[in-house]
């Protein structure tokens, strides 16, 4: 409906009527607040922590619906008979500001030529409707304030005769803002009102981010009345017309559209009285009908909680999406770690450490390399002669010792610092990941600093643990006697070559020195306790150092699904609010019904 300067006032927007009341009452009512304001926690606790792909549009989306819930729907449905609050709307320049000062008749917004104008919303209301507008009932976040002021966080109370009670006018940022905050204070303070008037400009009404809006007022069936601004008088009915065409096509055909002159401002900025009297008076002819007003009010509480539930659904299903993320994430973690424990008890058990310094205090422990390489002819001999370099050197066995846990420290700080990169490499392969790499202050492509001093300790553990394992094993006299001949830290470091060298219980390294070094602590240990409590004592020995690298690892990679822990991720959280959504929908469905009153009874 085209209503130029000066015309006949428009009837409401559509949808009000007699009825308006009674429709009013069943769009609230306490069923519909508890249902509200439940589904307001659960989503309120809907955080999307991991950069996945659709994770920026779903949080925008998250914010919109809590800020819809707490700004407008609960106060709302909490007082369906408060005044009507007219959001005033639209694109940089298309005189908002004048607009609502000369529907006021006094310059109570800030206008001109800079850009950003309105920075800070001002409330516009009548004297009669203080009480609903001087307390946190709606937009609860923004601070009342009674001057004019910058501040984006706080909203400026103008009371005023020349707004009619029963409806509140507020002037808006603009919708398209050079700044971000301001896009979305618009956004939010639209999504904030019952009624929205839409201000744009024959240079401006095809601009698109009005257009994306406006589409959302449809979906949702927000009440919209249009006001096509700053229009000179020979292309008014042209783009009137045209304008008009565009809101029928996009499912705002019954929206009533002012056309607002280019004309002469006076001294105070305003516009002539003559060029705001059709919205004037629509506002008046509203303000003055209530079951008008009723209608209005339940119509965009009706649309917008009609829309709760594909929006809550769309959000946990984004919620979800964070989830597997997070469970991929973890798993890759995982996998690399224990890709390291295996690696580490290969490395460990191959022979492979059996070299360098290790070999070396080996031989010096038992013999000279001729003694070693006939011990498949000379094993009696080899035996005794054995015996008494252990026993006469136990220096000797313990640099043995000292040299295998170096070695073993070396490997363990090895695996732990790749198992570190294969992680990281591995998250750096997801947007997710690499948002999580980058934002956390440890450094998780390198092993944690103290890990070669937890290696020591395991690898001092591990050589006590042996020893105990050892006394215990000494069970006869014979046995008692050759483990006194030969010393406890004697045994301990051939019973440490053994482990080394064996995979499965079977020796696997080359033939040469290291392989020979490595038999010989099997038939020194056979000497004293027998092959078979040989195979058991290194059985249990090398179950203990793997428990031991296993539980070195896990505790490295525990610093990655700390990060993922940290992110409070609730498996349970996407069907409480599907389930929250659906007792929306299940009480709405039930108000729509007018047999049945607020309390179900028919």
């Amino acid at each position: 409906m085209v209503s130029p300067g000066g015309a006949e006032p428009p009837s409401a927007p559509s949808g009000t009527g007699a009825a308006g009341s009674d429709a009013g009452s069943r769009v609230g009512g306490t069923r519909m607040l508890t249902a509200l304001v439940r589904l307001h926690g659960v989503v309120g606790d809907l955080a999307l922590p991991l950069e996945v792909d659709d994770a920026p549009a779903a949080r925008d989306d998250r914010v919109e619906l809590v800020s819809q819930l707490e700004d407008y729907l609960i106060p709302r449905v909490t007082t369906m008979e408060g005044p009507l609050l007219a959001v005033v709307g639209g694109s940089t320049g298309a005189g908002k500001s004048t607009l609502v000062s000369s529907l006021v008749g006094a310059p109570v917004t800030q206008s001109g030529v800079l850009r950003p104008t309105t920075r800070s919303p001002v409330l516009v209301h009548h004297p009669d409707d203080s009480g609903w507008f001087d307390q946190d009932r709606l937009l609860p976040e923004l601070t009342r304030v009674d001057r004019p002021t910058n501040d984006p966080e706080a909203i400026q109370l103008v009371v005023s005769d020349a707004v009619p009670a029963g409806i509140a006018v507020l002037d808006a940022p603009d919708v398209d803002s050079v700044e971000a905050a301001n896009r979305n204070l618009a956004a939010e303070l639209l999504a904030a009102g019952d009624l929205w008037v839409f201000v744009t400009s024959a240079a401006r009404y095809s601009d698109q981010v009005p257009w994306e809006l406006l589409r959302r007022a449809a979906e949702r069936a927000t009440s919209v009345a249009i006001v096509l601004d700053r229009t000179s008088a020979e292309d008014a009915g042209t783009v009137a017309t045209h304008l008009a065409r565009m809101l029928a096509s996009r499912g705002l055909k019954d929206c009533p559209l002012f056309t607002v002159p280019e004309s002469q401002l006076d001294e105070q900025g305003l516009l002539p009285e003559r060029a705001v009297r059709g919205i004037r008076d629509w506002m008046q002819a509203l303000a003055d009908d209530t079951d008008a007003r009723a209608a209005v009010a339940a119509r965009t509480v009706g649309g917008a909680i009609r829309t709760l539930g594909a929006r809550s659904h769309a959000l946990a299903g984004a919620y979800e999406r964070q989830l597997a993320a997070a469970t991929e994430l973890r798993e890759e973690a995982q996998a690399a770690y224990a890709a390291g424990v295996v690696a580490a008890r290969e490395a460990t058990a191959d022979g492979t450490m059996l070299r360098g310094e290790v070999l070396a205090q080996w031989q010096e422990l038992v013999g000279t390399g001729d003694l070693i390489r006939s011990f498949e002819d000379r094993v009696g001999r080899l035996r005794e002669r054995v015996v008494n370099a252990v026993r006469g050197r136990p220096q000797s066995a313990e640099r043995v010792t000292t040299a295998i846990e170096v070695g073993l420290v070396a490997v363990l700080v090895e695996h732990a610092e790749r198992a570190a990169q294969q992680a990281v490499a591995a998250w750096r392969g997801h947007g997710a990941g690499t948002r999580l790499v980058e934002s956390t202050p440890a450094d998780l492509g390198r092993a944690t600093p103290d890990v070669r001093s937890r290696a020591g300790r395991l690898a001092a553990e591990w050589r006590d643990g042996l020893g105990r394992m050892i006394k215990a094993e000494v069970s006869d006299t014979r046995a008692t006697a050759r483990y006194l001949e030969l010393g406890a830290d004697g045994l301990t470091a051939a019973l440490m070559i053994v482990v080394l060298s064996q995979s499965q219980g079977t020796l696997s390294v080359a033939p040469g020195e290291a392989g020979s070094s490595a038999r010989l602590g099997e038939r020194l240990l056979a000497a004293v306790f027998g092959e078979q409590a040989v195979r058991s004592l290194a059985s249990r020995a090398r179950s203990d150092l793997d428990r031991r690298v296993a539980s070195l690892l896990a505790a490295e990679g525990a610093r990655h699904l700390e990060v993922l822990d940290a992110l409070r991720l609730d498996p349970g959280l996407p069907e409480r609010v599907r389930e929250a959504a659906r007792r929306v929908d299940d009480v709405r469905f039930r108000s729509s019904r007018p047999a049945v009153d607020d309390a179900g009874t028919p």
